[in-house]
């Protein structure tokens, strides 16, 4: 009898996975032609499952624990191959050890830029990248769609099939938030849940799921500057401008004079009356629209709130946007946002954005705008109040 006859004629005695690349998901026994021998020890560790398939049908599982396998601990395997009194020769039969840990930091980016409706600047394609740690769920269906016939299945063919259907699944996500661009990027942390989900619905029939999914959410460079200087792209467009359209295209010529005096130190007055002839120009533009635009209602309009109309900001001032019911509001100057302090559209609740801010934030905790909440000193005269009762 030669070796090789030899080696065919041993028996596997030992069935376990020693596996130190945490990437592979799953691994095939190198059984060959070897047959398993009757009471043969079974090590199955932490962070694994092993599955018996017989004949391309899935039969028994195990997880974590030392197993003697007899047909006590086999019963689907006794039933397919019809052992009804107990076995005592070798048998055949694939054996897969599955990772069951979750694999970590498995990075994501939109191959092609998604395009958005935003409100202030109509069309908008921006970008997403992130994490995310996913495990295999349902050892039945992985085993079926992702291992089929192969002998080892490691991280980089599951990390191909995460990047296509998350960028798929933040389409789907962006859509149904309704939200524009700016509001995306400010609340990327909150949608990094819904996108988890819509991620979790896809690879679902694939037998994984996916515990956690972190999003950054890129916009781009000519949007970043824009918002810099309070410019929106949709009012210069053209077509019909409405109230609210009048008063950022006033802020927007008068950030752009402030800029141009800004640049140019030796100006003098020249630069500051061009400055005020376009807070002038804004005025009349939005009086002659208002009489142009005025249309006969069956019914009186509800009361709004006056747009309030302010100095351009002083250089060096920070501007900042702020939630108004909804919607960016802005960019004002520190001085101008006192009006809506004093109006109540501003609170120490509002969150307020400007640039160099990782997100929105409460205007409270944004220290270049707690002297707007601060309480004033008593008037002069004024006795101290009375202490409490």
């Amino acid at each position: 009898m030669g070796l090789f006859d030899m080696i065919r004629g041993e028996f596997v005695d030992i069935i376990e996975w020693l596996d130190d690349t945490r990437t592979t998901l799953a691994w095939r026994f190198p059984r060959y032609d070897n047959e398993i021998k009757n009471g043969a020890e079974l090590i199955v560790r932490e962070g694994q499952q092993a599955v018996f398939v017989y004949r391309g049908q899935l039969a028994d599982k195990y997880g974590p624990g030392h197993y003697t396998l007899t047909t006590e601990n086999m019963p689907i395997m006794s039933t397919l191959q019809g052992w009804k009194h107990g076995f005592n020769s070798p048998f055949r039969s694939e054996v897969y050890f599955i990772n069951t840990r979750a694999v970590t930091d498995m990075r994501w980016g939109t191959p092609q830029p998604v395009t958005v409706r935003d409100p202030d600047f109509r069309m908008v394609q921006i970008r997403a990248n992130g994490t995310a740690n996913v495990r295999v769920t349902d050892i039945e269906v992985f085993l079926r769609q992702m291992i089929g016939t192969n002998g080892e299945v490691d991280a980089d063919v599951l990390s191909e099939m995460l990047r296509n259907n998350v960028s798929l699944s933040f389409s789907d996500m962006v859509l149904a938030s309704g939200l524009g661009a700016i509001d995306l990027q400010g609340r990327q942390v909150e949608l990094s849940g819904k996108l988890q989900e819509f991620v979790g619905q896809r690879l679902a029939p694939f037998g994984v799921g996916v515990e956690q999914v972190t999003m950054t959410i890129s916009l781009p460079e000519e949007i970043q500057q824009a918002m810099t200087r309070g410019v929106a792209r949709g009012v210069e467009a053209g077509g019909f401008m409405n109230n609210v359209d009048l008063n950022r295209y006033q802020q927007m010529q008068a950030a752009d004079a402030m800029l141009a005096a800004a640049q140019n130190p030796g100006g003098g007055m020249g630069a500051a009356m061009q400055a005020g002839m376009g807070v002038v120009l804004g005025g009349q533009m939005a009086g002659a629209m208002q009489g142009s635009y005025a249309q006969p209602q069956q019914q009186a309009p509800a009361p709004q709130a006056p747009q309030p109309v302010a100095p351009p900001p002083l250089p060096g001032q920070q501007p900042f946007h702020f939630d108004n019911g909804g919607q960016a509001a802005g960019p004002y100057p520190v001085d101008q946002l006192r009006q809506f302090v004093a109006s109540g559209q501003l609170t120490r609740d509002t969150n307020v954005w400007t640039e160099g801010m990782p997100g929105w934030a409460p205007a409270a905790t944004v220290p270049a705008l707690q002297t707007l909440f601060a309480a004033p000193p008593p008037l002069p005269g004024t006795p101290p109040p009375l202490p409490p009762q």
